[in-house]
């Protein structure tokens, strides 16, 4: 039950997703940060990174068109809607969800895409393996005739599972679509904090006769 209740929300968020690049203002707007998360200033000004530490990601944005807005959002069921990127200039955007992993990242792309196609308008390819990590699935979709979009789902860390969601209108030129995908590759888990401890040192053997 807390899976299909998990894969129901993304199916309303990605419906709720579209809904707003179908009304997205294409204007271009004063440059700003965007949301109030921890940025690295060595890269503010081109690939502005952000990181979550309670949730175990990172997000390098790979323009300053992009704008972070933080949501803090959580369901009952426990997956958050941390963050959302607005493309400024194409009305495209990326909603990311982290989930807890109660089921793998091909279950979860098979689960949403059936979820989809029941929603009038919508059509999906079938979700296939993406170079994004070596468990990452994802897929295609539209709605209508007026918004594309994808999903991508690889695993987080300590358990987690991270999708993103993207959105654009149709008729973007296929530089904002690369932006995207560049986006999407920038969403990373972080490294377990295991990882970063290191192994206490071994005494070395005893060499023969040595009284040790």
């Amino acid at each position: 039950m807390g899976v299909m209740r998990t894969l129901g929300w993304g199916v309303l968020l990605l419906s709720t997703a579209c809904g707003a690049s179908r009304t997205a203002v294409t204007k271009a707007e004063p440059a700003g940060t965007g949301g109030s998360g921890v940025e690295d200033a060595s890269v503010a000004s081109t690939t502005r990174r952000y990181v979550d530490e309670d949730l175990g990601f990172e997000i390098v944005r790979p323009t300053a068109e992009w704008q972070l807005d933080e949501t803090n959002e959580r369901t009952p069921e426990g997956l958050a809607i941390p963050v959302i990127l607005r493309h400024r200039v194409s009305g495209a955007q990326v909603v990311l969800q982290v989930a807890p992993g109660v089921a793998t990242p091909t279950q979860f792309a098979e689960r949403l895409t059936q979820g989809l196609r029941q929603q009038p308008g919508f059509t999906t390819t079938d979700p296939q393996p993406i170079a994004l990590s070596d468990n990452a699935v994802g897929f295609d979709f539209q709605v209508g005739e007026g918004v594309r979009g994808k999903v991508a789902v690889r695993e987080g860390n300590s358990g987690r599972v991270l999708m993103m969601l993207a959105t654009w209108p149709t008729e973007v030129s296929e530089d904002v679509t690369v932006s995207v995908d560049e986006l999407m590759a920038g969403v990373r888990p972080l490294p377990e904090p295991s990882v970063a401890v290191r192994a206490t040192p071994r005494a070395p053997e005893p060499e023969p006769g040595d009284p040790r």
